[in-house]
């Protein structure tokens, strides 16, 4: 009799109450805000609660596409291809907030390197599983799939956008380890990076200004380190239980971004320590059933599929605290599921649906 496919239920929890969640605590970040700027308190709650219904809706339908038909060459390269073009398109659109990396659809917009992480764990896992007697074959397998990952890294550095290249280098790393990558490749990568990474800080006024900030942000507390000052303000106001939900100060107009980058620092104000700790115990189960269901998963591919996928949410989301609470530099990144932003929502959301699936083939 063949195994009924079920999906594992406690992901699925994690996942909408953090989506959930979000779409409260961005009403609460953005209310005032929004009424300053649109002439409504519901802008950013309607758009972030479209988003959420669009992405719910494509988890569901996702989690029930058995995610062995992604290994094919044609989608995983033909998604490649797309990602590609659309990071070269933004190139030749109007600039947002100083950057390419927007498209605007009307009142909605999407970022393409937001797609393309999910293609690129896919390719990974494709990649891999076909070489993984061969994975320190340095001129069939890694030097390959080093150069594709290098496009796609030259693309999103170029929009600028450092701390999504960096979250993807994460990710492609994690599971280069999990193929089985020799130690010696592990410490050359390692050190490779150092020259290239120097380059792209020292080379960059705005980029150094934010590293000396997180050094001592009181050094420029009205400049580079107002950013994390005010965050932190915010993060020392909450206490144990917070201030109350919509009860904030620092969201008005004192913490920049309050609804995006650093909304974590909203929820450490108005829920304080405990809504804080529940949100990143959220975080630590998605971890956990992420790992769980990838390495029951059947088959290489849906190993390194869930992994990546996994890993994809939770280094963003470990990046996004830590600069929320000045052990990394100020970095424009969100936190998954929480903040406002409609293609970071939605592609959190259809990767999760792909994990999903992954889960009901696992053992």
């Amino acid at each position: 009799m063949a195994r009924k496919l079920t999906s594992d239920k406690i992901l699925f929890a994690a996942t909408v109450a953090l989506v959930l969640a979000g779409v409260i605590m961005v009403f609460s970040a953005s209310a005032v805000m929004a009424n300053e700027k649109f002439h409504t308190p519901y802008y950013f709650l309607l758009r972030q609660g479209t988003w959420a219904q669009l992405g719910l809706v494509g988890m569901s339908i996702l989690m029930h596409i058995d995610y062995r038909s992604y290994r094919k060459p044609i989608l995983v390269f033909t998604g490649l291809f797309i990602c590609a073009v659309l990071l070269l398109a933004v190139f030749f659109l109007d600039k947002t907030h100083n950057t390419h990396r927007w498209f605007k659809l009307g009142f909605l917009s999407f970022q393409p390197s937001e797609i393309t992480k999910v293609f690129l764990v896919i390719f990974l896992a494709f990649f891999l599983e076909k070489r993984i007697g061969q994975i320190n074959d340095l001129r069939h397998t890694l030097l390959p799939c080093f150069a594709v990952l290098a496009v796609f890294f030259f693309l999103i550095i170029a929009e600028p956008d450092l701390g999504t290249s960096v979250s993807i280098a994460t990710v492609a790393f994690i599971l280069l380890f999990c193929a089985g990558i020799d130690y010696r490749y592990v410490v050359g990568i390692l050190l490779s990076l150092i020259p290239p990474l120097f380059c792209l800080i020292f080379f960059f006024p705005y980029r150094m200004r934010r590293i000396l900030a997180f050094l001592n942000p009181w050094s420029d507390p009205q400049g580079a380190g107002f950013q994390i000052i005010q965050s932190l303000i915010a993060v020392g106001t909450g206490g144990l239980t917070g201030m109350g939900l919509m009860e904030g100060k620092q969201k008005l107009f004192y913490l920049p971004e309050p609804h995006t980058d650093f909304i974590f620092a909203v929820i450490s104000e108005e829920l304080g320590l405990i809504g804080s700790l529940f949100l990143i115990v959220l975080f630590a189960v998605f971890l956990w059933r992420g790992l769980r269901l990838s390495l029951r998963a059947p088959d290489p591919f849906g190993q390194l599929l869930g992994v990546g996928l996994t890993m994809m949410v939770v280094c963003q989301a470990f990046i996004n605290l830590s600069v929320v609470l000045g052990l990394l530099p100020t970095k424009g990144i969100p936190l998954p599921f929480i903040s406002s932003g409609g293609s970071s929502l939605l592609i959190s959301l259809l990767g999760v649906g792909i994990l999903l699936n992954v889960s009901q083939h696992s053992t």
